[in-house]
């Protein structure tokens, strides 16, 4: 899809379908339904499958996949603009059939799994079906997966698996986890390690403790402290090649990565819309919050924050359908992962502070959203992490200057334009006009 500033009429008309079915269908279901992503609630069935059904009927459902698994295959600039409406919402993601981390697992089955496996996990995950659970973080490890302990021993046609994972997002609920396991100790750190499938019900996984977060209400956490004692499965649930892992997660956290800023920008929006609506309700000291200057600059300052971050995000997701190629990209990833946390940090802050005591009440989202910006710092790498990465690209190729001054200081520059330029200077001083 070519992009400049403004959509074609058929895309723009499909947007305004999506932000007009969100604001009035999506919106109120966030309001009833506990957690979106739990396949056992009924009121979460009940009012989530037919909004899902009307959007396969308008051949909006799973974005992000290509027709070959049922998707219209978007590719990602599109998906940005689709992303930046369902993002106000907890709901959307999956009444759109694009929520983490069941999208890129599936991606993740589509590249890696045997037939087997896609026909068992990867058709009920597209239909929407069931959930899954990427199982990747360990207690120690933080954001150095070089780190892990949890093993994968080969054992006839089996694998055996043994370790602790924390935050294993909605395992709870999960049909099947993605496991990231040590298959090859001695060897390389990034070739050490390997992916499983592995069913939810295998003997021998324990849920340790259920983790909550700041900021979400829910009666049981849905970041799950995994045990792994013995598990084992068959030796064909391995994705890809063995010590493959940090190939294979790259299929899902490239496009995770983005997709989690694609919706941020939607948020952040959100947040923005109600600061600019309560400025102009609200009165103190003789007039309108709008009309207090350090309330504009805030204004201001909120506005030109998403307008940059959105740009950066459109144009990643732009070279990522140019090249084909998550690699090529990471840099630009890179970039949007890091700026992400403060964007949303710095815009619902400011909400905050313009709606007084209301703003840090549970009566408006902007609190959650808070926590939830260092949640962004966190997932899918650090923020430091993304930044030393994006650094080290930047420096690349790079070279040292070797004299004591660098020689772009001005006083070499002029010499060098006077020195190219003297036959001009010279002429220009015989003529009696001031070569300065």
């Amino acid at each position: 899809m070519s992009w400049g500033f403004e959509n074609d009429p058929e895309v723009q008309e499909e947007l305004d379908w999506v932000e007009a079915f969100v604001r009035d269908e999506i919106e109120p279901v966030d309001q009833v339904v506990e957690h979106a992503w739990n396949p056992r609630d009924p009121v979460r069935n009940a009012v989530i499958k037919p909004l899902q059904q009307r959007v396969r009927e308008r051949k909006l459902w799973a974005c992000h996949l290509g027709p070959e698994l049922g998707g219209p295959g978007y590719g990602q600039l599109r998906l940005a603009l689709l992303n930046e409406k369902l993002g106000r919402t907890h709901s959307g993601p999956v009444v759109f059939g694009c929520q983490a981390p069941d999208s890129g697992n599936a991606e993740i089955l589509a590249h890696y799994g045997t037939d087997h496996l896609k026909k068992t996990y990867l058709e009920p995950l597209i239909e929407g079906e069931i959930v899954s659970c990427f199982s990747m973080t360990e207690p120690h490890g933080g954001s150095d997966p070089t780190g892990f302990r949890t093993t994968a021993v080969l054992d006839g046609d089996e694998w055996v698996i043994n370790g602790e994972k924390w935050f294993s997002s909605h395992a709870l609920w999960a049909e099947f986890l993605i496991v990231m396991a040590v298959t090859d100790p001695d060897a390389p750190p990034h070739q050490s390690m390997s992916m499983f499938v592995v069913p939810a019900d295998t003997p021998g996984i324990e849920r340790v403790r259920d983790v909550s977060v700041w900021g979400h209400d829910e009666p049981v956490g849905t970041h799950n402290y995994l045990r792994y004692t013995d598990v084992r499965v068959p030796a064909e649930n391995i994705l890809g090649e063995r010590g493959q892992a940090f190939a294979v997660a790259q299929t899902r956290l490239g496009g995770g990565r983005i997709h989690h800023a694609m919706r941020t920008v939607g948020l952040v929006t959100s947040a923005f819309e109600m600061m600019k609506r309560r400025a102009v309700s609200r009165s103190s000291r003789g007039g309108r919050l709008a009309d207090k200057q350090l309330v504009q600059e805030m204004i201001a300052d909120s506005w030109i924050q998403i307008e940059q971050f959105r740009l950066l995000v459109l144009r990643t997701a732009w070279r990522i359908d140019r090249y084909d190629d998550y690699r090529r990209v990471r840099a630009d990833i890179s970039a949007v992962k890091a700026a992400m946390p403060k964007v949303l940090l710095d815009v619902a802050g400011r909400a905050i502070q313009i709606h007084g005591s209301l703003g840090i009440s549970k009566e408006l989202p902007f609190g959650k959203w808070v926590m939830e910006s260092f949640h962004m710092g966190l997932a899918d790498g650090a923020t430091e992490v993304h930044k030393v990465n994006l650094a080290q690209f930047l420096l690349r190729g790079t070279e040292p200057d070797d004299g004591l001054f660098p020689p772009y200081i001005l006083p070499t520059r002029r010499a060098e334009a006077q020195e190219r330029f003297a036959e001009v200077l010279v002429a220009a001083a015989d003529d009696g006009e001031d070569p300065a």
